[in-house]
């Protein structure tokens, strides 16, 4: 049989120009999946490019021997340990791989924090708009959302520090932070973080810390800066939360980590029994591995495309979506789009949905500030990308007046 063209060895980078709609569309995951084939998908965090090569080596290697048995457990080696290096590389933090817990996913991380840190009624900190989950895992765990929405600055999102000291009470007990932040693509600055520090030590809330998107930043945004490291009396009260499925498109594998800025917090979280979250496959934590390991080459040739994408969108809605708002992310492939003055009604997403076949993530899911708004999802090649981009902007052209 021909090698499939689209595989890649562990040496060769995949050219991103040339994706094939037609085996898209035979994708089984929900991105592909969900709306009808005459729609072209934007919306879920997931990329469109091929696997890197030793990400699909370690898969197929484990097919080829029929290795699909039980995973040995990862505590406390192997898997925490290629994150401790990784962080030391990319961010000088040094770790502790004892203090590392594997997971799922980031949002099981966020459920289990809110169980065993809050109390049903405690106050939690989200600072909107967000990534759904943090708003949906406050409500059905019955803590009560303390909401803190960024504000419009004159080129980003900026945190509203003082709004949220108006917001807080002695019942509030976690703070959700989302850094990169997603959906408007936000990477906060060392001294925004610290101020946010100084109010986390002060009230003495724990901190949860989704920093999923971290290894998905531009040149020109200031380097990720990880919580845990802003100071030793933060890193005690931080728990931080990764995984490789955004950078490294495998998100249907199922692993994520979580590290423990003391022993405290490991032990609370850890007494919730580890079977009640259930297990890791194999697959996800070969394919972690080799993702942090070995394929960096991989990710820097993506970034870069996904750089060009980003620079694409923003002079496309400059020159050809009038009205439409727009800040280029510092981090993600996510842009997020201001609708709120084309009068498209309560939902443009739907909108766009209708009459562009374009399915987009409605903004108002990311909470009460994200009314209005759109997030679109340009992880794709050039041509797809522009493809959609050109559909959004001829409904816009041909509504009714």
């Amino acid at each position: 049989m021909p090698p499939d063209r689209h595989s890649a060895s562990p040496f060769e980078l995949p050219d991103l120009d040339r994706l094939d709609l037609a085996r898209l569309r035979r994708r089984r995951g929900e991105k592909w999946q969900t709306y009808p084939p005459d729609v072209l998908p934007a919306w879920v965090a997931e990329m469109d490019f091929p696997l890197a090569g030793p990400i699909r080596r370690v898969v197929e290697e484990a097919l080829a021997a029929d290795d699909l048995g039980y995973p040995v457990n990862p505590r406390p080696q192997d898997l925490p340990t290629v994150f401790a290096a990784r962080m030391a590389e990319r961010f000088g933090w040094r770790i502790d791989p004892q203090r590392v817990e594997v997971l799922t996913d980031v949002v099981q991380g966020i459920y289990v924090a809110l169980d065993r840190f809050t109390a049903a009624g405690e106050g939690v900190v989200v600072q909107t708009p967000v990534y759904p989950p943090f708003l949906h895992a406050v409500r059905e765990t019955g803590r009560r959302l303390v909401e803190n929405p960024l504000v419009e600055g004159a080129a980003r999102f900026e945190m509203d520090l003082d709004g949220l000291r108006a917001a807080i009470d002695p019942a509030t007990r976690v703070l959700l932070l989302c850094n990169p932040q997603n959906p408007t693509g936000r990477v906060f600055e060392r001294r925004e973080l610290e101020a946010l520090a100084e109010l986390a030590l002060r009230h003495e809330w724990v901190v949860v810390a989704d920093e999923i998107h971290a290894d998905l930043v531009y040149p020109g945004a200031e380097r990720h800066v990880p919580f845990a490291t802003l100071a030793p009396a933060v890193e005690a009260r931080t728990i931080t939360l990764t995984s490789a499925t955004k950078a490294f498109n495998i998100p249907g594998l199922r692993c994520a980590l979580a590290h423990f800025g003391s022993a405290e917090l490991l032990r609370r979280f850890r007494s919730l029994p580890r079977h009640v979250r259930g297990g890791v496959g194999s697959l996800g934590l070969a394919a972690t591995a080799a993702a942090w390991g070995e394929s960096q080459p991989w990710l820097d040739h993506v970034l870069g495309y996904l750089d060009g994408n980003r620079a694409f969108v923003a002079e496309f809605v400059a020159a050809s979506l009038p009205g439409v708002g727009h800040r280029p992310p510092e981090a993600s492939y996510l842009a997020w789009l201001d609708c709120r003055s084309l009068g498209l009604g309560a939902s443009p997403q739907r909108f766009f949905l209708e009459h562009a076949r374009v399915a987009l993530s409605a903004g108002e899911a990311f909470g009460r500030p994200g009314q209005g708004f759109v997030r679109l999802n340009f992880g794709t090649s050039r041509a797809l990308l522009g493809e959609i981009l050109e559909r959004m902007a001829k409904a816009l052209r041909e509504r009714p007046a």
